[in-house]
C-alpha cells in the first residue's frame, strides 16, 4: 500500500503525547512513588513490580491515571508486606491527584495545525484512557472546537477502529490516523487499509513498544513534527 492522502476525508488524532504531554508525568510519578517505598525495595524492583501490576489490572481498570493510582496502592501494600502507613497511602493518592490536576501542555504547533486542517478535513480524537480524565484534558486544552467527534476506546485494535470508521460512514482509505504509538495508532490502521502517520515521542510506556520486526515492511509515514503532515497532503490543500 502506497502513501496516498488524496482521498482522505477524516483525520484522527491520538491525544496523549500526540496533542499534549502525558507520559512524562507518569515517569515523574513513578520516580516519586519509588522514593516513597525506598525502605522496602530498590527503585528498579519497584518500577518492575508496578508495571506488572498495571498490566495485570488493565482488564479491570483500563488505561489512565485512576487505574495507575490503584495499581500503585496495591503494589505498595504487597511490597511493604501490608505494613504501609496511612500517611504513605495518602501520599500515593496525592501523586495521582497531582497528575489529574496537571495543566495541559500542548505539543509544538498543535493548535495551528488543527486550525488549518479543520478548514478542509473532518477531525476526530481517537484515544485510550479514562473517559472523564480525557474529557477534562480536552476541555482544558482549548482544542475541542476543532473536533467533530471524540472517541475513547477501551483498546486500540483493528476491530475497534473498524467500528469507528463504520460509525463515521467512511472507507478505510478515507481515514488518516496520526499518533505517537506504533502499537496503538499505526499498525492497527494499516491492517484495515487506512493511512497512518507516526510522530515518535521521546518517552514511551513499555506496554506501547513493539519489536522492529513487527513493524518492518508496514507502509506508514514517520514525521519529525506534526506540521510535517502538510508535505504529504494534496497540493490543493493550502497552509
Amino acid at each position: 500500500m502506497s502513501i496516498d492522502l488524496k482521498n482522505i476525508k477524516v483525520i484522527g488524532f491520538d491525544a496523549d503525547d500526540t496533542l499534549w504531554v502525558n507520559e512524562t508525568y507518569f515517569r515523574a510519578a513513578e520516580q516519586e512513588f519509588a522514593k516513597l517505598l525506598s525502605q522496602f525495595e530498590t527503585p528498579n524492583k519497584i518500577d518492575q513490580e508496578l508495571y506488572k501490576m498495571e498490566i495485570k489490572n488493565l482488564p479491570l481498570y483500563g488505561y489512565g491515571v485512576k487505574g495507575f493510582m490503584l495499581s500503585m496502592v496495591e503494589i505498595a501494600l504487597e511490597l511493604s508486606n501490608y505494613s504501609l502507613s496511612n500517611k504513605t497511602l495518602e501520599k500515593i493518592l496525592d501523586i495521582g491527584k497531582d497528575m489529574i490536576n496537571k495543566p495541559v501542555e500542548l505539543l509544538d504547533d498543535v493548535e495551528e495545525v488543527l486550525q488549518k486542517l479543520s478548514r478542509k478535513y473532518k477531525l476526530i480524537v481517537a484515544t485510550k484512557g479514562d473517559l472523564l480524565d480525557q474529557e477534562r484534558k480536552l476541555e482544558k486544552s482549548g482544542l475541542l472546537k476543532y473536533f467533530h467527534h471524540i472517541e475513547v476506546l477501551s483498546e486500540k485494535e483493528s476491530t475497534n477502529y473498524g467500528k469507528l470508521l463504520s460509525h463515521l460512514e467512511i472507507m478505510p482509505s478515507e481515514f488518516l490516523m496520526i499518533g505517537n504509538s506504533l502499537k496503538s495508532d499505526i499498525l492497527p490502521l494499516i491492517e484495515i487499509g487506512a493511512q497512518a502517520a507516526h510522530i515518535p515521542f521521546h518517552t514511551t510506556w513499555q506496554h506501547e513498544t513493539v519489536e522492529y520486526s513487527n513493524s518492518n515492511g508496514k507502509n506508514y509515514l514517520t514525521l519529525d513534527a506534526l506540521k510535517d503532515i502538510y508535505t504529504y497532503l494534496p497540493k490543493k490543500f493550502k497552509v
